[in-house]
């Protein structure tokens, strides 16, 4: 059974940073992870807890899925980025992103305007100050002139973007080297894919080697509505957020979306709970004993992913560590 090329999500629920540190080490020498991928929410700054993990580690892949573009500049992306590659003799990986409404514009106070020219302004600022050059750019959302970078990495640095919809699918295959997806059903991944690679067409690359990086909420249990409860608790507001109700109506979820933003409009948090169906949380999550979800996963593999990112779903450390003791390729 072909599972990809395997990694953990961190932070995890329930763990502190330093016990992130601690799960890094194990995912690198006990559990045989490949990859090791940072969710940047309400948490541990990724930059940061980054550069503790590759001091604790030394060989596994270290990525952001994602770093917002927004409540950085792109001169702080690059000095995150390139602290970073030092410190992990360049094992490190950039992904970035628009995040969310509720992140950026609540959390942050920043507007989300003009996503699509924000993030391939974004790339271009750091592909000058990445390369060692001195920055030299006026873009509609961003400019940045004699910015020279000094912690340089010591290859060229990777830059993986996350996408929702058409649009931003394709930018990231324009003028990125990987795609970063999450919350999507098995059956849209031809849709995804497909507006992708046309994107990289149009810049001239061929995308079809590229890695495609997806992040998936799993739980490993016997008790399905219960995990799906969880899911309901945890996960209307992404369901509610503009940018996510969108992708969700574009990929068939079309009466799921309108009864979750309506209810949550309303701030009704049952009735934005029970729009959730069964047949969506199933379709968008990883959930069953430890062989559905080697099947599941392996479902999303055989349709183009490259790299699943385990995201438990869990209500205590031990439970986080478990999913990854489960999954571990390394335990066979």
């Amino acid at each position: 059974m072909n599972l990809g090329k395997l990694a953990i999500t961190l932070p995890a629920p329930f763990v502190s940073t330093a016990q992130c540190v601690d799960l890094a080490r194990k995912a690198e020498d006990e559990w045989g992870y490949q990859a090791i991928w940072l969710a940047e929410t309400g948490g541990a700054d990724s930059f940061a807890l980054a550069g503790a993990l590759a001091q604790a580690t030394s060989r596994i892949e270290i990525g952001t899925a994602i770093v917002p573009t927004y409540n950085r500049t792109p001169a702080i992306l690059a000095a995150g980025a390139g602290t970073v590659a030092q410190l992990s003799d360049d094992r490190f990986i950039l992904g970035l992103g628009t995040s969310s409404h509720a992140i950026i514009e609540q959390w942050n106070g920043v507007p989300l305007e003009h996503p699509l020219a924000r993030v391939r302004e974004t790339v271009a600022i750091l592909r000058q100050a990445l390369a060692g050059e001195k920055t030299d750019f006026d873009g509609k959302t961003l400019r940045s002139h004699g910015f020279r970078l000094g912690v340089q990495p010591a290859k060229p640095m990777r830059i993986y973007l996350a996408g929702l919809r058409e649009k931003m699918l394709a930018l990231a295959g324009e003028v990125g080297e990987g795609l970063i997806i999450n919350f999507m059903p098995v059956e849209a991944m031809p849709k995804i894919l497909g507006a992708y690679r046309a994107g990289a067409e149009r810049g001239g690359r061929d995308a079809t080697e590229d890695e495609i990086v997806a992040r998936f909420q799993i739980a490993i249990t016997d008790d399905v509505p219960a995990a799906r409860k969880l899911v309901r608790l945890g996960f209307g507001g992404y369901v509610a957020t503009p940018v996510y109700n969108k992708f969700f109506e574009w990929v068939g979820y079309g009466d799921v979306a309108k009864g979750v933003r309506e209810a949550f409009a309303a701030r009704d948090r049952k009735s934005s709970a029970a729009a959730m169906t069964d047949d969506f949380i199933d379709s968008v999550t990883i959930l069953g004993t430890a062989d559905e979800c080697r099947e599941k996963l392996a479902a999303f593999v055989e349709a183009g992913v490259t790299t699943p990112i385990l995201a438990p779903v869990a209500v205590s450390p031990d439970a986080t560590q478990a999913v990854f003791e489960a999954l571990a390729p390394g335990l066979g």
